[in-house]
């Protein structure tokens, strides 16, 4: 008899064509290689139901965009009751509340730096790379408008980073199994050695590292006067890269790059944002300058979806100067910014998001998630004892285990071992969703996880790390 899971599976299979998916991985139930496919009917808290009643704790917070758990009533209610009053509007021409009351309040919590004027515009787009796509172009723009171009026309990014799917997004990636295959349509980056602490020489600790891939950005700079127009970096950690993170002087050092060489920093926050490096935005995190004192540095552009609305509607939100937006000011339409989306500012996106950031206040997630990151930090440690795990990591409510063969950092696992999907597997048997990067096993789970599920997800993760390297 065929089951509800198998006859779901079929019509899926039939259709749908799944994201960052080899398809022919669902081809086969039985065999090794094969990638599951989980059926959800509904989800609650840290959990994920099938149609069948089956529980399935999500470690990563489905791609790292659901923050205070599934199905939050309080966000849910927000949705419904903007639902009955305005569902969508264009938003060229037209305003409506959700739209402005959240850009005040993103201003208003955005990263702010001694001796610099606030981010003061708003720019919303549909999802992550479209909002990249937004800040690049306005960075490009903004120099042709003041006469720089034709020669601020070049980007600078960082080796391992990511920033999405699209051209001009993935023009600034850099792992090779996303970009390769669309080379030839893609505007040429400059790419700067990472910040990466898992990269560090024999006798460097985190910060040494990042001072040497602040030099060896400085020294880029210096090699290309007058033609960069920005810089965009993932603030702490490069997420899709591995999960890799690196000291926050890497960021007060490009800050201070930027000013001195006339180019813009874009902060890609789109997955570090909202609390998950433990503290509201990672740029916070930069230790500040001695001259000026506190803490934190402010980009020219910050990049924020994912969490933004708490996981329940895509939306993204560009925050940039007033300067940025003076340079865009002009009798002429061609010197306006007329990128446009159909859903841009969509009303019950942004009463998701202004629900999210109520919760940020009412339920003090930020001083709560500081103890659950010490709790994981605690379950975690033990991990890095295993034969085959190279590092364990952290940054707030994202832990990550690298794999290697016998813990070498330069010797990773073969390959063909499929050690990631083994992981998977293995920790979709035991009831937990965990979606390994490479090699890499990571935990960003939503912020209503409890000690219980936290308990789970440390011996599963322990398993998954066992049964993956059984035969390294």
């Amino acid at each position: 008899m065929i089951s509800d899971a198998q006859r779901w599976r079929a019509r899926d299979l039939a259709v749908l064509w799944h994201p960052c998916t080899q398809m022919r991985e669902h081809d086969a139930d039985e065999s090794l290689a094969a990638l599951p496919l989980l059926p959800v009917a509904r989800a609650e808290g840290a959990w994920l139901v099938g149609h069948d009643g089956s529980r399935t704790l999500d470690a990563v917070s489905s791609w790292w965009t659901n923050l205070h758990g599934h199905a939050e009533p309080r966000i849910a209610e927000a949705i419904a009751r903007q639902a009955r009053t305005l569902e969508h509007v264009i938003l060229a021409g037209c305003s409506h509340p959700p739209a402005v009351e959240l850009a005040e309040r993103l201003l208003a919590l955005s990263p702010t730096q001694a001796g610099r004027a606030p981010l003061a515009k708003v720019f919303y787009a549909d999802n992550g790379s479209a909002g990249v796509e937004v800040a690049l172009k306005m960075a490009f723009h903004w120099h042709r408008n003041r006469g720089d171009e034709p020669r601020r026309t070049r980007f600078v990014a960082l080796e391992n980073g990511y920033h999405g799917e699209t051209l001009g997004a993935l023009s600034v990636g850099d792992i090779p199994l996303y970009r390769r295959t669309y080379a030839p349509l893609l505007a040429e980056a400059l790419f700067a050695p990472s910040p990466d602490a898992y990269l560090a020489r024999d006798g460097q600790d985190a910060a040494d590292c990042a001072e040497d891939a602040a030099d060896a950005l400085a020294r880029l700079f210096d090699d290309h006067p007058g033609e960069i127009c920005a810089l965009i970096l993932e603030p702490r950690v490069q997420c899709a890269g591995g999960m890799r993170m690196h000291h926050p002087v890497y960021l007060r050092r490009a800050r201070e790059l930027c000013d001195v060489h006339g180019v813009f920093l874009i902060a890609d926050e789109i997955a570090v944002g909202f609390g998950r490096t433990g503290t509201l935005f990672a740029c916070e995190q930069a230790p500040g300058d001695a001259r000026a004192g506190g803490t934190g540095i402010q980009p020219d552009f910050l990049c924020l979806s994912k969490g933004l609305t708490g996981g329940f509607l895509p939306l993204a939100a560009v925050l940039t100067t007033q300067a940025v937006y003076d340079g865009f000011l002009d009798d002429s339409r061609e010197r306006a910014f007329l990128h446009s989306h159909s859903y841009t500012g969509n009303p019950l996106a942004c009463a998701a998001a202004l629900a999210s950031l109520d919760i940020f206040d009412t339920d003090a997630v930020l001083a709560r998630n500081r103890g659950t990151a010490r709790r994981m930090a605690a379950l975690a440690a033990p991990m890095g004892d295993l034969p085959h795990v190279a590092d364990v990591r952290q940054a707030g409510m994202i832990v990550a285990f690298e794999l290697s063969r016998d813990g070498d950092r330069r010797t990773p696992l073969d390959p063909g071992l499929r050690a990631g999907l083994r992981a998977y597997r293995c920790a979709l048997e035991r009831g937990v969703l965990l979606r390994p990067l490479g090699d890499v096993l990571y935990w960003m789970p939503p912020y209503c996880i409890d000690d219980a599920e936290l308990d789970l997800l440390a011996e599963t993760t322990r398993a998954a790390i066992l049964a993956a390297t059984r035969c390294a």
